[in-house]
């Protein structure tokens, strides 16, 4: 008896070594392909009013900017819009391995929004310290974002994936990445003339974008500080004076971090600062307004600042919390409407629930206002909103 119980020690000890052999074998070998995404339903209750094109997200600057803008009060929504799938592709090269990323999801805007339909989140290929194609932003820091079910977002973050060359001397933890980016685009994906708040103008984009970040990494997290210059050029199209044409420079700096207080906190934070950078934030009005001072009328880049706070607390394996604020503040023109959007807050607080592999459902309460620029008005958001959301993946490995 006491043979077989040994023998039986010895077979199951030799299935696990074959187990973590295997395991190592797969670890060693070199990924070909991955297929990633999730399934996600929203479901909550709007206890105010906001754009019926933005339903299910918080966006302050679509918050009504007068009295019953958006029809009555209390709506209950349903949304898949989040649901999303990815590909991730390495291919080896003589240069080394080559690797693509394209990824979309179901939340339209700019001509789709409001709409459940595909929309392209990354389309993107990187060889070595060289990456093309649309991906985030390098002035963008997209590790702030918290442990959230709301889709938005903080509004006062830095948030815009775009078209892009960028190169990176410095890869890893610590890392340092410089791109060209695509002028005259906008974070929703509207008509960038939009965001240029002068009657009969055109923008004009003779440049593109520079963009900078430098992350330094250790035990405790990271810091990163990020920048961005453009040059911002409108044309006034109509033969009538004044003749509002002109041209700035857009310029903004970003300083955000991850900080780890301990083994189950870890906080989120971002400032930024900036004038003319309005397109690259998450949720913000135009870049350029009408200014009138001594000299006349002319057009100017409209000064902002963000800020994110939050904390991801983990309680178990189980439970999770995310809660925090942000804040976006725009320094208005005096040649801006009254009625123009001139401040918006952000809060929300969660408890999401993990209950087997790939699999979340949870509760969140969110909170966002809006402030007009002179004309006193002022609104606000609570909504309570369930998500529940699949995660899927596969691997593929080079025979």
């Amino acid at each position: 008896m006491k043979n077989i119980y040994i023998k039986s020690i010895m077979v199951a000890c030799s299935l696990l070594v074959t187990v973590f052999s295997l395991q190592a074998q797969d670890d060693e070998r070199e990924k070909s392909m991955e297929i990633y995404g999730f399934i996600m339903m929203d479901a909550g209750y709007n206890a105010d009013q906001i754009d019926p094109n933005w339903f299910d997200v918080v966006r302050p600057t679509k918050l009504p900017s007068y009295e019953n803008e958006f029809g009555p009060d209390g709506n209950f929504y349903f949304s898949v819009r989040q649901t999303r799938l990815g590909f991730k592709n390495y291919f080896e090269t003589p240069l080394g391995e080559l690797f693509t990323q394209f990824e979309f999801e179901m939340f339209g805007t700019g001509v789709d929004e409001g709409q459940t339909t595909i929309r392209l989140r990354h389309a993107y290929a990187e060889l070595g310290k060289v990456g093309v194609g649309q991906y985030w932003s390098p002035f963008m820091d997209i590790d702030v974002f918290p442990n959230s079910v709301e889709y938005w977002g903080p509004n006062g973050m830095v948030f815009f994936r775009n078209v892009q060359f960028r190169f990176m001397p410095i890869k890893g933890d610590t890392r340092l990445t410089i791109a060209l980016e695509r002028p005259g685009a906008s974070a929703d994906q509207g008509i960038y003339s939009d965001r240029i708040e002068l009657e009969n103008t055109k923008g004009k984009f003779s440049l593109p974008d520079l963009s900078a970040e430098y992350r330094h990494a250790g035990d405790f997290g990271y810091v990163e500080i990020a920048g961005m210059l453009r040059r911002i050029e409108w044309e006034d199209l109509d033969n009538v004076d004044p003749d509002l044409s002109g041209s700035a420079t857009g310029w903004g700096l970003n300083l955000s971090t991850n900080l780890k207080i301990g083994a189950n906190d870890l906080i989120k934070a971002q400032v930024v600062y900036g004038e003319g950078i309005q397109n690259y934030m998450n949720d913000a009005p135009v870049d350029v307004a009408i200014e009138t001072d001594a000299q006349g009328v002319k057009g100017v880049t409209i000064p902002m600042l963000g800020i994110v706070a939050f904390l991801d607390h983990t309680w178990s394996e189980k439970f999770t919390t995310s809660i925090g604020y942000s804040m976006l503040d725009v320094d208005n023109t005096n040649g801006q409407e009254a009625g123009a959007f001139s401040q918006g807050n952000y809060a929300l607080a969660n408890l999401l629930y993990y209950p087997v592999k790939n699999a979340m459902a949870g509760v969140e309460f969110q909170y966002g206002d809006r402030k007009n620029n002179s004309d006193g008005w002022d609104t606000s958001i609570f909504k309570v909103q369930f998500s529940f959301r699949y995660n899927f993946s596969h691997t593929f490995y080079r025979n």
